[in-house]
């Protein structure tokens, strides 16, 4: 599958995927992370996605083999920041902890390099309002023949994948941490609403100062930064 390009006006700023809940220098919004349990990666290739859509063929990035945690970002939207208008920022596999250092596009598997230019990265196409992370041989593997709509995403019990996303009780609404259909060793799917709703977000990874990688997240262009910033380079 060719992977689509997305484009962003500003570079991400570290600061913003440095994964604190709190007021983040230069940010326009508050963030806050939460935890969403761990992410069985046993094949080395982790694939985001809309899963609604494309689960299984989305966009994959080769990463370390094994079992890492995941957390969404939310930013508080609302005009008093009262908490009282949250989206989701951030889906984020965080591979190592440390400090980050730079914020880079991912090169999936099959892509070139060289298609990156400046704003540009490979990104994910949403169209059902939703983003996740998975093993992408799991997927695969376990996946039943099928229409999936109505034998896993919406099969009318408390247990379908929309009902867990649904269910305030099991992570938090928008999220859910599900296995996939048939797992014997924990493979799993992470997946969140995707802040705005549709389009294409990019996957970035995260790097410390000496280039190591920390994490893998899908970019859901909700932070941002400060009006005060924008006008600033506006007045450049």
């Amino acid at each position: 599958m060719d992977e689509p390009l997305s484009s962003t006006d500003t570079a991400p700023d570290p600061e913003f995927f440095a994964l604190r809940t709190g007021a983040v220098p230069g940010c326009a919004y508050p963030l806050s992370v939460h935890e969403l349990g761990e992410l069985w990666v046993r094949s080395g290739r982790l694939e985001a996605s809309d899963p609604f859509v494309l689960l299984g063929e989305g966009l994959v990035v080769p990463v370390p083999p094994g079992s890492y945690p995941v957390r969404v970002t939310i930013a508080d939207v609302s005009t008093e920041k009262d908490g009282s208008h949250l989206r989701e920022a951030y889906l984020s596999v965080v591979l190592a902890e440390g400090e980050v250092a730079a914020v880079r596009p991912v090169v999936p598997e099959g892509a070139d390099a060289a298609e990156l230019s400046d704003g540009k990265y490979f990104g994910v196409p949403v169209d059902a309002g939703t983003v996740a992370f998975a093993d992408a041989d799991a997927v695969t593997a376990l996946m039943p023949a099928g229409d999936w709509y109505e034998t896993v995403f919406d099969d009318g019990t408390d247990t379908s994948w929309f009902a867990r996303m649904d269910d305030p009780e099991h992570l938090r609404t928008g999220a859910a941490n599900i296995l996939l259909p048939g797992a014997t060793q924990g493979e799993n799917v992470v997946l969140v609403h995707s802040g705005w709703g549709d389009g294409h977000y990019p996957v970035v990874r995260t790097d410390d100062a000496d280039g190591n990688l920390l994490g893998v997240h899908i970019d859901l262009l909700v932070a941002g930064p400060t009006d005060d910033e924008d006008e600033d380079e506006d007045d450049d």
